[in-house]
């Protein structure tokens, strides 16, 4: 008789070794992260890990994919608001708060590394999409109210909101004087400066 699956341990098991591995590679990179290290961390044996993951590769993509995730889940999040700049801002709070996880410039770092294979370059590009696609609603619902400016387009305020808060991350991930926490709200300033309507 096949074993049943209960599903809430198999996912809240899962997460764990998706939260060892960010740890590792946090600290190791990607090429120095072992999976023997991740099983440590994990409280785990290998056996269990291979059940999850195939490779390491696939457990960085599940990591990925689980921020994209993440991403979408805030469209549900925010659905019920009437306040568009609001929404932009508490977006790019939520990034900055993401962002102050102490684990995170060295991950950022570590998906640098390999984000020339295919399929991490396919999962940042999911990610970039999804990241847009919370915004640019929002962009819209904020020029149509009149809250921010409109000489320039939702797309091409979308992509500088896009690029202020990955430049931000890339600060993060390559400045040790430069935190999310001491630099959170300079980052929101620059965002409101910027949407601000004339």
């Amino acid at each position: 008789m096949a074993r049943t699956v209960d599903p809430a341990r198999h996912e809240a098991r899962r997460l764990v070794i998706i939260d060892a591995a960010l740890t590792v590679f946090a600290e190791r990179g990607y090429d120095g992260a072992t999976t023997a290290e991740i099983c440590r961390r994990a409280g785990i044996g290998s056996g269990t890990f291979f059940h999850y993951f195939p490779t390491k590769l696939a457990l960085l993509l599940a990591i990925l994919a689980l921020g994209t995730a993440e991403t979408h889940e805030q469209t549900e999040l925010y659905a019920e608001r009437t306040d568009p700049l609001g929404v932009l801002l508490d977006i790019i709070r939520q990034g900055a708060d993401d962002a102050a996880d102490l684990r995170m410039p060295g991950f950022v770092r570590a998906v640098g590394g390999v984000m020339h294979l295919p399929e991490v370059a396919a999962a940042l590009d999911a990610d970039i999409q999804a990241q847009r696609d919370l915004l640019r609603p929002w962009v819209e619902r904020a020029q149509q109210a009149g809250e921010i400016r409109k000489d320039l387009t939702p797309e091409q305020i979308t992509s500088w909101l896009y690029l202020l808060t990955d430049g931000f991350l890339g600060r993060i991930a390559t400045e040790d004087t430069f935190t999310a926490k001491t630099e959170k709200a300079t980052l929101v300033d620059t965002a409101k400066r910027f949407l601000a309507a004339s």
